[in-house]
This record gives structure tokens, C-alpha cells and sequence, in this order.
């Protein structure tokens, strides 16, 4: 009896010992192989937020333009899916060309019912995406070219938020004085403490909204709104210490 519980114990003091991991796969598309599409500031954003989660976490994945195929992201995406234990966390970083209903992959559109779905089959308790692309809002819309709908995003993914560039109708537009996009450039300032309203070196994903939200408003001269669009529950996750 004495032997069952010292080794009962043993195996609870290790546990508290594991700490939860975050997962992070970063796409980045500039070159679509056509320079009448490709664009300038989106891989340079990519590897600006790998940077930023290198503080946070090591366990970091970046693809950016070719290797930043349809494929290539849902199998990157599937192995995280797969490595992700409850007590863990996915983040998933886009920028690049975005469509209604969609991300435009640099050889196809990965649709957000797609990439909903595919963090559905991961036990991971929180997942959290940031895109920037133009649409990104429509993420909370029916997927007119699948005719299906994305409520299970909202609705039925209790574990799933998406922090997104612009309204469904809007753009995401590229600073190119500063070499980045509208909003890439406030999440990196705000993952950085600029959005950290009550000072306690810990920013919340509610906190970082606002942050960004304000921010790219102001810069686009309220052409851009971002949004958050997900589980309410996740609000008060701490997303970056600094």
C-alpha cells in the first residue's frame, strides 16, 4: 500500500512538473510566381512574428512562399494537430492574399471551414489564429464556393478564435514606408507589451485586440477594422509575457 501510494504521488509531482507547450506554424506568401500577384511586406511579416513567438515558445514552424503550398501547410498543421496534448496551445499565423471564404496557399485556396476543421481533430484546449489577408473576416461567413458554413468556428469550436486583419468587405493593407502590414505591424507592437492596458507584463488576447484594433483603424484612416471572431471563452487567454 505504502509502495502504490509513494508511487502514485511520484507520478503526480512529476506532472505538475510539465508545463504546457504552444505550437506555432507561420505562413508568410510574397512570391506567388507571378509578379502581377506578389506582393512585398507578407514574408517579412512572417518571419517578424516568428521572431516575436521565438520569446515565447521554441516549438516553431515557418513556411513561407512556395513551401507555403496548400499541401505542405495541412501537413505541417496536421502533425501539430496530432503532437498537442489538452493542456496545450496551437497558434497559427497567415499572411498573404486573401479571398471570400478563404487563404489564398501559394498554389490554392485553403479555406477556412478547411483549416477550422482540421484544428477540430486536435485535443489542444486553446487555438488561436492571426490572419492577414484581405476578407479575413469572411471567416465568420458561409463559404459560398464549399456551400458550407463556418458557425462551427463560432459556435461549435469552443476552443478556436481567429484574430483577423479586416471586415469580410475590407482589404488589409501594407505599410510600405514602415515594411510591414497595417495589421502585422500593431500585433507585433502589442505581443511586445504595447497593448499590455493594465501593466502586468502579461498580454491578454482581449487586450491585444483592442490594442490592434485601434491601431489599424487609426493608421488606415479607418479603412481596415479588425476582428476577433471566435470562443468568447479564450478572451482572457495571456497570449505573449514581456
Amino acid at each position: 500500500m505504502k509502495r502504490t501510494f509513494l508511487s502514485l504521488l511520484i507520478l503526480f509531482l512529476f506532472s505538475l512538473g510539465v508545463s504546457a507547450r504552444t505550437f506555432v506554424l507561420v505562413i508568410g506568401v510574397s512570391n506567388y510566381g507571378d509578379e502581377s500577384v506578389n506582393l512585398s511586406q507578407t514574408t517579412k511579416d512572417a518571419k517578424a512574428f516568428r521572431d516575436v513567438m521565438a520569446t515565447q515558445t521554441k516549438d516553431i514552424t515557418l513556411l513561407t512562399s512556395k513551401y507555403a503550398n496548400k499541401a505542405n501547410i495541412l501537413e505541417k498543421l496536421k502533425a501539430i494537430c496530432n503532437r498537442a496534448q489538452q493542456a496545450d496551445r496551437i497558434v497559427f499565423y497567415f499572411s498573404g492574399h486573401g479571398m471570400p471564404g478563404g487563404i489564398c496557399t501559394y498554389d490554392d485556396v485553403l479555406f477556412y471551414s478547411e483549416l477550422a476543421d482540421q484544428l477540430s481533430t486536435s485535443s489542444a484546449g486553446e487555438k488561436i489564429c492571426y490572419i492577414d489577408a484581405c476578407h479575413a473576416g469572411s471567416v465568420n461567413n458561409a463559404n459560398k464556393n464549399k456551400g458550407e458554413s463556418l458557425s462551427t468556428v463560432t459556435k461549435a469550436q469552443k476552443n478556436q478564435i481567429y484574430l483577423v486583419a479586416c471586415r469580410a468587405d475590407e482589404y488589409s493593407y501594407e505599410n510600405a514606408w514602415v515594411g510591414a502590414g497595417f495589421f502585422t505591424q500593431g500585433l507585433i507592437k502589442g505581443l511586445r507589451g504595447k497593448s499590455d492596458s493594465n501593466g502586468d507584463r502579461k498580454v491578454t488576447l482581449i487586450e491585444l485586440f483592442k490594442y490592434i484594433y485601434n491601431d489599424v483603424v487609426k493608421r488606415s484612416k479607418s479603412e481596415q477594422h479588425p476582428q476577433l471572431i471566435g470562443a468568447a471563452a479564450l478572451h482572457d487567454v495571456i497570449v505573449a509575457k514581456w
